[in-house]
């Protein structure tokens, strides 16, 4: 039977989940929702939303419910239900809400075990005639390489819509090196090849308080890259994988579902759960694809020429390129305002033809690219950009033939976000002299930053699109500061980049606790939770 109103709010009084004085159930032994909440891939009537259960013992069926109400307080309930979850799909817990109404703010809470989790909030997309949209992007969220600043930052934001991840949610890698730099060490303490070690590196992170407090404040548009698997994964293998770890299928088999059984993301039953590409609508004012540049359809890597070249090559596979134009001309006939593409290796053109920087990128699979543009024009797609993020730096381009050879009218532009944590030039005077000898060669290169980490703001009207480059100072202490870079804008019919002012934040008032630098392991575990205390110390000191 689904929870009643009145059920909720006895259990609620009850526990004192709605008392701002009642007992922290944080702080309880045996808090069940360890790893947080979330929700994401919001529809203009639909939400996925996301728990894990944690629970007392591995052969335990765990009951749960869920509640979602139009009030920070859940007394207005307006959707609720219950279930069961176990082993079989790590504890974790994923609801496809259905019924909403359009352009809404939500929030949601799970109830297990006695103990009522943290409230979530998510906003479903707006229909019809839109006139603003405030959303985010960012990327490359190395655990050990540092401090998840930048989630913060974004938690602390109030004004998004929505925020949108492009992939390297999680690193496959063992990062030793880095865990000894940062103090922030993962779990396993090995690279990822199994099932239980990508669902062991899902819970590592999804245990940072950071981490759960922007999936708290906000819904997620979530896609992967190469190393929710393993570096520079394609279809059939990946630069980081050798036989020595078994066989290819099996480990990616292993990491899908990891990743669906941990991340809020709907599986979408018509490409099959190694492709998830797909679409979002926010009414007249933006159509936002989605795209999989790594396990729909990308062809092995080559590094000659000729096969560079070769017209059969593909980034995204038959069947998404196909999905792709289809989108993209109903987007343009419909009359709706900017198209974007939200994916993970950059498109515009960094080296020469006949010698790619970055065989990995647009740049190695060339036809591909050529194939998009000329969709582009046939279709007379205007307003078109290109969201990426992958290279841990921050960019701003606009995308042409061959910028190198041509002066021809650009036909879209492309902007590149920062990482969370992964780096990129770690010496400040050293990356801005890479940025300005790249400034002065790359006649279609409009802003690049190689040093700092941070996500990207999109102010969008259907007059113009603007762009922030939101940064964190440093990743290596919890202690840091935050400011806007760089805003860029570009209006309606045009692609050219303006200088412009970043737009006034809207903040949220859900401070987060500060913590010094000699006692920044107390972000990882919950106070009284002696179990995540044991073996983060257990970790940190091996043998003792």
């Amino acid at each position: 039977m689904p929870l009643s109103r009145r059920e909720f709010l006895i259990d609620s009084l009850a526990s004192g989940f709605l008392f701002p004085g009642g007992k922290d159930q944080r702080k309880q032994a045996g808090f069940p929702f360890r790893h947080g909440i979330a929700s994401g891939d919001p529809l203009t009537d639909a939400i996925i939303l996301w728990t894990r259960v944690s629970p007392q013992d591995d052969t335990d069926v765990v009951a749960y419910r869920w509640v979602v109400a139009t009030d920070r307080s859940l007394t207005n309930v307006v959707a609720s239900g219950e279930g069961l979850t176990s082993i079989e799909r790590d504890f974790t817990v994923k609801h496809d809400v259905r019924g909403l109404l359009p352009g809404t703010t939500y929030f949601y809470a799970f109830y297990a075990r006695g103990h009522w989790s943290d409230t979530g909030r998510f906003r479903t997309l707006p229909e019809g005639n839109v006139e603003h949209l405030r959303l985010a992007f960012t990327s490359c969220s190395n655990y050990a390489a540092g401090y998840f600043n930048v989630y913060r930052e974004l938690s602390h934001r109030h004004d998004l819509d929505v925020v949108l991840h492009l992939g390297d949610y999680i690193y496959e890698y063992a990062n030793i090196e880095e865990s000894l730099a940062s103090g922030r060490v993962n779990e396993p303490l090995g690279e990822t090849v199994s099932l239980e070690d990508y669902r062991a590196r899902h819970a590592c992170y999804k245990a940072d308080k950071d981490l759960q407090a922007a999936h708290r404040q906000h819904a997620f548009i979530a896609i992967w890259d190469d190393h929710e698997v393993a570096n520079n994964a394609w279809q059939g293998g990946a630069a980081n994988h050798s036989l020595t770890q078994g066989e290819w299928g099996q480990r990616l088999s292993a990491a899908v579902q990891a990743y669906y059984e941990w991340m809020p993301v709907r599986e979408i039953s018509h490409t099959g759960r190694l492709a998830l590409y797909r679409g979002y609508r926010f009414g007249n004012l933006l159509d936002l694809s989605v795209l999989d540049t790594r396990l729909a359809g990308r062809d092995a890597p080559v590094d000659t020429p000729d096969a560079i070249n070769a017209e059969e090559r593909t980034l995204l596979g038959a069947e998404q390129e196909i999905w792709l134009e289809s989108r993209l001309a109903s987007a343009q006939q419909e009359g709706v305002t900017w198209k974007l593409l939200g994916q993970q290796v950059m498109m515009a053109q960094f080296g020469l033809a006949e010698q790619p920087f970055n065989y990995d990128q647009w740049d190695g699979y060339p036809a591909a690219r050529r194939r998009l543009f000329e969709c582009i024009r046939r279709h007379n797609v205007e307003n078109f950009g290109v969201l990426t993020g992958d290279i841990h730096s921050g960019w701003a381009m606009t995308l042409n033939d061959d910028p190198f050879v041509s002066t021809e009218t650009p036909i879209g532009f492309e902007l590149v976000t920062p990482a969370v944590t992964s780096p990129g030039i770690s010496n400040k005077t050293t990356a801005a002299l890479a940025g300005s000898s790249l400034m002065q060669v790359m006649p279609h290169l409009k802003f690049i930053d190689f040093y700092y980490r941070g996500f990207v703001l999109l102010d969008i009207t259907h007059e113009h699109l603007q762009a922030e480059w939101w940064v964190v100072n440093r990743v290596d202490s919890p202690r840091y500061d935050s400011a806007c870079m760089k805003a860029l804008k570009l209006n309606r019919g045009e692609y050219r980049y303006i200088e412009s002012q970043p737009v006034k934040p809207e903040m949220s008032s859900m401070e987060l606790a500060d913590f010094s630098g000699d006692l920044s392991y107390l972000r990882n575990w919950s106070a009284g939770d002696e179990l995540a205390a044991t073996d983060m110390i257990a970790a940190l000191h091996p043998g003792n």
